[in-house]
C-alpha cells in the first residue's frame, strides 16, 4: 500500500495560483502512475490529472487543461499540482492517488485526508 499526504491548499482569489504537494510513502510496484482528484461540495470525486512514472505521459481533464500542470519528483516521492488562473469552480477538496494505470481506477491504498482549495470570486 501507499500512504499519501496532501498539502498546499488554501484560499485564493480568482485568477490566482496555488501549488499542491502530495508526499507518498510505503511499498508498491517499482513504477506507478500518480494523480489528482477533486471533490466539490455536493458532488462526486472527479479525476483532475495524472502522470506516468517517467513524467513523460500526462493527462488532464478538459476543464483544467492549459491552467494546471502536474509533475513529480521520484527521488522525493512527491507529486505536485501547479494550479494557475484559478476559477471559483475549482473550489474542492483535492486528493492524490497512486496506481498502476493512467486513470487511477485501481489505487494502491486508501485516499488521504485531502487538501481544501477555495477560490473566491
Amino acid at each position: 500500500q501507499v500512504q499519501l499526504v496532501e498539502s498546499g491548499g488554501g484560499l485564493v482569489q480568482a485568477g490566482g495560483s496555488l501549488r499542491l504537494s502530495c508526499a507518498a510513502s510505503g511499498s508498491t510496484s517499482s513504477t506507478y502512475y500518480m494523480g489528482w482528484f477533486r471533490q466539490a461540495p455536493g458532488k462526486g470525486r472527479e479525476f483532475v490529472a495524472s502522470i506516468s512514472w517517467s513524467g513523460v505521459q500526462k493527462y488532464y481533464t478538459d476543464p483544467v487543461k492549459g491552467r494546471f500542470a502536474i509533475s513529480r519528483d521520484n527521488a522525493k516521492n512527491t507529486l505536485y499540482l501547479q494550479m494557475n488562473s484559478l476559477k471559483p469552480e475549482d473550489t474542492a477538496v483535492y486528493y492524490c492517488a497512486a496506481g498502476p494505470a493512467q486513470d487511477l481506477s485501481l489505487r494502491y491504498g486508501p485516499w488521504g485526508q485531502g487538501t481544501q482549495v477555495t477560490v473566491s470570486s
